[in-house]
């Protein structure tokens, strides 16, 4: 079937003898998919796909075009790699070769962001046609009459069967991901990762926003009963998706959005979650998406017989990941989009033991936080390694953002005086140890969750506060339904010398990190860097 579409692709000087599928929906999509061989339909209807070596995104191979557009409006460095005007028109050139040879091509003209004023036309071609359900699921789906007179502004094309020659393509492997912020054009190549289209719909709309006075943001978001948004900032692992899909509260999205002067509004249209070790009681709502047609999960081990899925199981991927239609979630936004936000939260996992499972921030503070985008990892998993490593990701996002940090830290701190926004550090990692201490076990869910609905609810206002000697936040001193050792991270351990040891090297850890943003920060936001405390004695 040949699918006619308003923009055709010859318009774009692509040209191709294949078979085009155009905006094909889930059912036809997952049929293409189960008759070419690319996946399996599991036991309950979810397609079940394998991504080969690449189960994560190709950081190291990303890079943006250094030219007239992006010279002075791109942070370059290790993040923001550039990629010279002539390898990319040898790369373009090498990629619309390879497209002239595809017997068959999927098209979706698509949506990123659900602001009608601040979205933009993404078209996605892909040689998978799990792909293309995939980037149909995640981003914005335009209505019927939408498409009849969509033209596309970005074009995205994936093709994991292209291998890049580095010498010719000036890359650094077979493994590509090239935006051209000018030409309005992205090739991604040598993986079949689904997440790095994604991505790169929220580089676009990183780069294109800020200079609207628009807030993007690598956040989740829900509306809590009394109408009041709150918008949850966190790097993966940290639980974003899982805190947002709150059954009392309407989910705007799980990943990426954007804060205009009206609005926090989706960029997306679906959710993209991490399914290891996922289990109906601690996660209810994304769970019961592993049972629907019209999920799309990534390295989930599936039982090739019974076609039952085992998501203990981390033989594929640790970074094992589902993508479904923000809808299968309950009590979702019918507008994608909610009011601008009452309180924002800033997620991080610290596997040192050392943060407060909840502290209130001063915008100051907040700025800090947001722009040193702290967390922490496990890294037992090399042998000889056992202490957590430290990550900050300025931002909560710094592989996604195109401009400098302090572009979108100072954008939150105005949005954030404008609206007298509440700010709240959470820590959904360790308590009473390091993460690698024997019998040291994560912060509970259900103190997370009633702490949360303390600080969104508002009765954690009227709360006794006192000052964290290292990082200066206020700290509950009691919640109902709380255990008071858990808010006393120094009192939860067994050794509380030891605690202050740790507290001092991690206060260090975000000097050391900060220094980079000291000269782009006004002097109170200066101050509100941790400190080195004076030594406590042992209670």
């Amino acid at each position: 079937m040949t699918t006619v579409l308003n923009t055709p692709l010859s318009a774009q000087g692509i040209e191709t003898t294949a078979t085009i599928h155009a905006n094909l929906q889930t059912a036809p999509l997952v049929e293409h998919a189960v008759r070419n061989g690319e996946g399996v339909l599991a036991a309950d209807g979810p397609f079940v796909v394998a991504t080969g070596k690449h189960t994560g995104r190709s950081a190291k191979d990303k890079f943006i075009v250094r030219d007239a557009t992006t010279e002075d409006t791109v942070w370059w460095g290790d993040v923001n790699r550039p990629m010279t005007e002539a390898h990319f028109a040898a790369l373009k050139s090498d990629f619309l070769k390879a497209l002239s040879q595809k017997d068959t091509l999927y098209v979706a003209d698509l949506f990123g962001g659900s602001q009608p004023e601040h979205r933009v036309n993404v078209r996605v071609v892909n040689e998978y046609a799990w792909h293309n359900l995939f980037i149909r699921t995640l981003l914005v789906r335009p209505t019927q009459d939408e498409l009849a007179g969509f033209a596309p502004e970005y074009t995205i094309i994936d093709l994991p069967s292209f291998r890049a020659d580095p010498e010719r393509h000036g890359c650094r492997s077979e493994t590509v991901i090239a935006v051209n912020f000018t030409e309005k054009l992205i090739l991604i190549g040598g993986t079949a990762y689904a997440g790095e289209m994604k991505k790169s719909v929220f580089g676009i709309l990183n780069f294109l926003l800020p200079a609207k006075g628009v807030m993007p943001m690598h956040c989740s978001a829900n509306i809590g009963p009394d109408g009041n948004t709150a918008v949850f900032f966190g790097l993966s692992g940290t639980g974003k998706t899982t805190l947002s899909a709150d059954a009392s509260r309407t989910l705007i999205g799980d990943d990426e959005h954007g804060w205009s002067d009206t609005a926090v509004f989706n960029f997306e249209g679906g959710c993209y979650a991490k399914m290891i070790r996922i289990s109906a009681e601690a996660e209810p709502e994304i769970y019961a998406t592993t049972k629907r047609f019209g999920t799309v999960l990534e390295n989930v081990v599936i039982d090739p017989d019974t076609r039952t899925l085992d998501f203990d199981d981390a033989s594929l991927a640790e970074n094992s990941r589902g993508a479904y239609p923000i809808d299968f979630i309950p009590n979702t936004s019918e507008e994608n989009l909610g009011p601008v936000p009452q309180n924002i939260i800033f997620l991080t996992a610290d596997a040192f033991g050392v943060l407060p499972p909840i502290a209130r921030l001063t915008p100051e503070q907040a700025m800090y936080h947001f722009l040193s985008g702290y967390t922490a990892k496990v890294a037992g998993t090399e042998i000889g390694v056992t202490e957590p490593e430290t990550t900050f990701s300025t931002c909560f996002g710094a592989a996604f953002m195109p401009r400098h940090p302090s572009v979108y830290g100072n954008l939150l701190k105005e949005r954030i005086a404008r609206g007298g926004v509440k700010c709240w550090l959470v820590n959904t990692g360790w308590s009473g140890g390091k993460a690698t201490m024997e019998g040291i076990k994560r912060m509970p869910i259900k103190a997370t969750r009633a702490l949360l609905n303390a600080a969104l609810d508002g009765s954690l206002n009227s709360a006794e506060f006192k000052e964290d000697p290292n990082f200066g936040f206020e700290v509950p001193v009691s919640v109902p339904g709380v255990d008071t050792k858990l808010l006393d991270p120094r009192g939860a351990w067994a050794d509380p010398v030891a605690y202050d040891e740790t507290a001092q090297a991690l206060v260090k850890r975000f000097i050391d990190n900060f220094a980079q943003f000291e000269a782009h920060v006004d002097e109170g936001v200066r101050k509100a860097a941790p400190g080195f405390a004076p030594s406590v004695e042992a209670a």
